[in-house]
């Protein structure tokens, strides 16, 4: 597993986002921003919490615009740039957030990127959302995660506030230390290219009880990919390249965290690697078979291919199982 260069940028920029063009546009822009109230929002159902009214608060969005910024990246579908976004969203921003409150947003396509892998084993795709769907991606992200960061696992490192690499990688020392020294190695990386978007929401749907919300999460899953040109429909999987695909993700594997802690595992997982420690090849086969077993019962893909690969971290020799294992579940 690789697990270092988990750097982070963070930049302090600001944005006002109470300004607008001219005249009444501008005071409409203000009060908007600074007055849940200003925007007449739809009747919903007494039992729905208002979570998308915490997205739209001005103190979350003027977070999620500076880390978008710092993040800085490349344009989406629609070519507009960060550097566009502050200005677009002085004049629109009224419009997008009652389009957010009642529902009714509806994001663009991402742009199919393929970069390389770092250990030169070919490509990583990626999804790149235009910058507006970034930033609301990202305050809806900031929102989330501080709900549901406290229910995941703490053998989970990856994409999580104050945890990090390098921790998972002491972790992993300190089981090979307490003479744990064969290793699973599960890379989970194509388990996301095969979510099945169905169970997905289903687990969201037991987090999160506004309805806006949920479907808001829906329509980015079903957003589609541009590539050549074209644009092919998303019927699965969870483009990896916006701010929510690292939450997304780790609610996917949350399932298979809790499984691991229940049957008393020593594992370390960091984003889509897993490595569970073990003291034998005979309790690694045995323990690599059972969760196999699970993950066929259990996964939200229809089709996941795994590669499990054997070592020995004491002498430092490692060998390859070969074993592959088709995943199939009900869509």
């Amino acid at each position: 597993m690789n697990l270092e260069g988990d750097n982070r940028l963070n930049l302090q920029l600001r944005l006002d986002f109470s300004s607008a063009p001219t005249g009444e546009a501008r005071q409409a822009g203000r009060e908007d921003i600074e007055s849940p109230s200003a925007v007449s929002e739809p009747e919903r159902p007494a039992n729905t919490r208002r979570t998308m009214e915490d997205v739209c608060e001005r103190a979350n969005l003027k977070k999620a615009l500076r880390q978008v910024r710092s993040n800085k990246g490349s344009a989406g579908v629609d070519g507009m740039t960060v550097d566009q976004l502050g200005d677009y969203l002085k004049q629109h921003w009224p419009v997008i957030r009652e389009q957010l409150l009642n529902g009714t947003y509806e994001p663009k396509p991402v742009r199919r990127v393929e970069i390389p892998k770092p250990d030169g084993g070919g490509v990583r795709k990626l999804g790149i959302p235009t910058v507006l769907d970034r930033f609301i991606q990202q305050a809806v992200m900031q929102v989330l995660q501080k709900q549901w960061n406290p229910t995941f696992s703490l053998h989970s490192y990856g994409f999580r506030p104050r945890r990090s690499a390098h921790q998972a990688v002491a972790q992993a020392q300190q089981y090979i230390a307490q003479g744990y020294g064969w290793v699973i190695d599960l890379d989970l990386e194509k388990f996301f290219d095969r979510v099945n978007h169905d169970k997905l929401m289903g687990q969201i749907a037991k987090r999160v009880e506004d309805k806006r919300l949920l479907k808001l999460i829906r329509v980015f899953l079903n957003a589609g990919v541009m590539e050549n040109g074209l644009v092919s429909p998303s019927v699965e999987g969870t483009p990896q390249g916006g701010p929510l695909s690292p939450l997304l993700s780790n609610l996917v594997l949350d399932e298979l965290d809790q499984e691991l802690e229940c049957r008393g595992h020593r594992f370390v997982r960091y984003a889509d690697d897993c490595n569970i420690y073990v003291r034998s090849e005979r309790a690694g086969h045995r323990v690599m078979e059972s969760i196999s077993r699970f993950i066929t019962q259990n996964s939200s893909s229809r089709s996941t291919r795994q590669r499990a690969r054997w070592h020995d971290r004491r002498n430092g020799s490692s060998s390859d199982s070969a074993l592959r294992l088709v995943r199939t579940s009900s869509a």
